[in-house]
């Protein structure tokens, strides 16, 4: 099993002025910007675009009534 080790050069360290500039989940932005910076992030994790959203496969799921 191959070592695996931190790689420095993706970060760099900042103060606190700059670590709040940067921070893109501000209280100043509104719900809607976070969410769509929210979903671009997801999006990008799990490997699909904002313009071709993986479909919900219904066959998986039920659903029924409930009776009293």
């Amino acid at each position: 099993m191959p070592d695996y080790k931190l790689d420095r050069t993706a970060f760099r360290m900042t103060n606190f002025k700059e670590a709040d500039a940067a921070n893109v989940f501000d209280k100043n932005t509104p719900y809607p910007e976070r969410l769509r910076q929210a979903y671009y992030l997801i999006s990008q994790a799990y490997g699909f675009s904002m313009e071709d959203e993986p479909k919900l496969d219904r066959s998986y799921f039920s659903r029924r009534k409930l009776s009293n």
